[in-house]
């Protein structure tokens, strides 16, 4: 099993997530994180850390949010890898909690 990064994350993109991984991962896009799950070991380590609460066990993702389980492969091929916590954005906290965020991705 791995764990998902889900719409939440998009806007937030908090990274305290990124410092607790062992394996490195995570990968970056402009405003979210992703998860490959190839790399994924399934420590859980991330879910505790996360202030959004936007990760996720696969079989656990939210209803209507499955498909960030393909999202999270197609971006970790794509992003590059994230291993050291960096700044939030300054509007973080103003984006925790939206819905409907998925069209603000940036690819």
């Amino acid at each position: 099993m791995t764990y998902v990064v889900t719409e939440n994350c998009i806007k937030c993109k908090y990274t305290d997530c990124v410092e607790v991984c062992p394996v490195d991962c995570f990968h970056a896009g402009p405003n979210m994180l992703v998860i490959d799950p190839d790399e994924c070991i399934d420590c859980t380590l991330c879910v505790e850390e996360c202030p959004a609460e936007a990760i996720f066990p696969e079989d656990e993702v939210p209803p209507g949010q499955e498909h960030f389980l393909e999202l999270n492969a197609q971006l970790a091929r794509k992003w590059p890898v994230l291993a050291e916590k960096i700044p939030a954005p300054e509007d973080a906290k103003q984006w925790d909690g939206v819905p409907d965020k998925l069209p603000l991705l940036q690819r």
